[in-house]
């Protein structure tokens, strides 16, 4: 009997029957608009209670329903048994998707317990308890241990007020226990891909453990080297305060520097694709950074690796990051060319330092360096908006001759993150919110266009002058990459044809709603012929992706498919061999 079935849904439950556009909410993540990656706390969560007794299964429904157009979910869901469903509604986004995922559960297993949790059941708990279709709430950032305590509360029938972290109904009345669980570290938590490949086997279901649509041709591969955060952007959930308020999470829980070089090892091994180390590595401080790059170094990595930064690293550090990673990769976002808003927005690092950091970094050998910039920040205008293009031209020009530093731009959409200190005070920072609820947001993702979905405005952009800014930012945009020789003629054109298509989408859809009046515009009846899904709008996603690695070989995509079968056989060899050493202990059993 499986103890416990993680599902992940889409965000829209009946995407496939929905016109809907889309647009570019999703441009810049390697998720689909249906938001089809499931959170790595799956990872975590699925290993932890493994290691515990526990049968654990992970089902990306929204990876499966993408994959295959005659998949039934419900159909799935009917057929399923176990002791209890599990549902995350991390990302806002997955609000309307995750409640009708769970209402289909109960429809088929009225007594089996459906639990939540994710930072936006953390925030909306008290609301999310009382839907018929949810049992429990797991809130907080680190919920393995209350997980695995409500797991055993359920085999013995009782005991919920036990369970650290809980919201739950008691006689149909909600109930809130304490978050009193929140680990000053995460040694005890590694992101373990080799007991993915486990449970894929031992459940016979590949598609269910697909991360995200497309993994197959590109296994990108993440580790953690914290949770929380010591920083507080504005508009983001996982913000310092965010954590404080929401999480009880005073200061960020790292994992030592040991284990996670041993984590990307670990990877490298089974998975030739990028690594990404989520998390600024001098969060920690820098001796924390400077140990890690170290051990690294000593790992003689094949693998693309990806460090991503919040704020511009010591420039003396530059040198060891380049000799550490053989193939180094870094994402920095300053959001805009202006520092005045960069730092309002939580950002407080001028051009010139950020300026001298991409040079210096590119010439000791940085594979690729992604810039973004966003659209929606307090003080921004549209003005503002095509100023930040302008700058990225001139950038260009003076430190991207080199052909590796990507800038993109997009708005951020759909949704300010729930517990964000604009979403909490938005007319302090000049926000005005159209949707506070978890109900609003629900009804919002079923609107007819990205437009309508947008839950705010500012003073200084209406939405539709954040629809306005997007397109003719991604326009002019475009034509700066092609000018700098970042895109190709070909690849120029489709993204011109894209963004001209989408406008004109947008227009027709805001048409259809003024004569439909209050009433709204029918369910897929957008007069237009949007399709159930766009993957990319305003950029191209493979402008996103690093190289992935066959044998220490660069690979066309095409035959890397053929190839990966090759590499899985090479994996289940070393699994049924016993090869596991997710606990970083190295132990082997033949």
């Amino acid at each position: 009997m499986i103890d416990l079935i993680l599902l992940h849904p889409p965000s829209i439950y009946d995407f496939r029957k929905r016109s809907v556009m889309w647009g570019p909410i999703s441009d810049v993540i390697p998720s689909t608009p249906v938001f089809d990656m499931f959170p790595l706390g799956f990872v975590s969560l699925s290993h932890y209670l493994t290691k515990r007794g526990f049968n654990v299964r992970i089902i990306n429904v929204a990876h499966k329903m993408l994959s295959d157009p005659g998949y039934d979910a419900e159909k799935e869901i009917g057929r399923l048994k176990t002791s209890a469903f599990g549902i995350d509604l991390h990302w806002l986004p997955h609000a309307q998707g995750s409640l009708e995922l769970a209402r289909l559960v109960k429809k088929y297993h009225p007594q089996t317990p459906v639990i939540f949790g994710g930072l936006s059941s953390t925030y909306f708990h008290q609301e999310l308890i009382c839907h018929p279709q949810v049992d429990f709430v797991l809130r907080g950032d680190s919920t393995e241990t209350p997980l695995e305590r409500l797991l055993s509360a359920l085999k013995k029938g009782g005991g919920f007020e036990d369970v650290p972290n809980l919201t739950y109904k008691e006689n149909g009345s909600p109930k809130v226990n304490a978050t009193s669980w929140v680990p000053n570290d995460l040694n005890q938590y590694p992101l373990d891909y080799s007991h993915m490949i486990k449970s894929a086997i031992k459940h016979r279901d590949l598609s269910g453990h697909i991360p995200f649509y497309g993994w197959n041709e590109y296994p990108i591969t993440a580790v953690f080297t914290c949770r929380g955060c010591s920083h507080h952007c504005g508009t983001c959930g996982g913000s310092r305060e965010t954590y404080q308020k929401f999480c009880q999470r005073r200061k960020p829980a790292f994992r030592d520097a040991e284990l996670v070089a041993s984590d990307v090892s670990r990877i490298a091994k089974y998975f030739k694709g990028p690594i990404f180390i989520l998390g600024d590595i001098f969060q920690a401080g820098e001796e924390y950074a400077f140990d890690l790059l170290k051990l690294l170094s000593k790992k003689r990595l094949d693998n693309h690796v990806v460090l991503e930064f919040f704020d511009i690293p010591p420039l003396d550090s530059l040198d060891l990051i380049a000799a550490s990673i053989p193939h180094l990769n870094i994402q920095l976002s300053p959001e805009t060319h202006d520092p005045k808003i960069r730092s309002t927005f939580g950002r407080p690092y001028d051009n010139e330092k950020m300026e001298c950091m991409i040079e210096r970094i590119l010439k000791l050998g940085c594979h690729k360096f992604d810039l973004f910039f966003m659209i929606g920040l307090p003080g921004q205008d549209v003005k503002s908006v095509m100023d930040t293009v302008e700058y990225i031209d001139g950038l260009l020009g003076r430190v991207g001759q080199r052909k590796n530093l990507f800038p993109y731009i997009s708005p951020l959409a759909p949704f300010l993150d729930p517990g964000s200190n604009i979403f909490e005070n938005p007319e302090e920072h000049g926000y005005r919110l159209f949707y506070r609820t978890l109900e609003e947001h629900r009804k919002a993702l079923l609107e007819p266009s990205w437009k309508q979905m947008l839950n705010y405005e500012t003073t200084w952009m209406t939405r539709d002058q954040i629809v306005e800014a997007t397109y003719r930012s991604a326009a002019r945009l475009n034509r700066v990459k092609y000018d700098h020789g970042l895109t190709k003629p070909k690849r120029f054109r489709e993204i011109e044809k894209r963004i001209d298509q989408a406008e004109n989408i947008i227009r027709i859809i805001d048409e259809r709603l003024a004569q439909a009046g209050q009433g709204g515009i029918p369910s897929g009846d957008t007069g237009s012929s949007v399709g159930a899904i766009q993957v990319s709008t305003i950029c191209d996603k493979d402008e996103l992706k690093w190289p992935v690695r066959f044998l220490g070989l660069n690979l066309p995509r095409g035959p890397l498919k053929f190839l990966s079968l090759l590499r899985i056989k090479n994996i289940l060899g070393l699994l049924l061999r016993g090869d596991d050493r997710s606990t970083g202990a190295g132990k082997k059993s033949n």
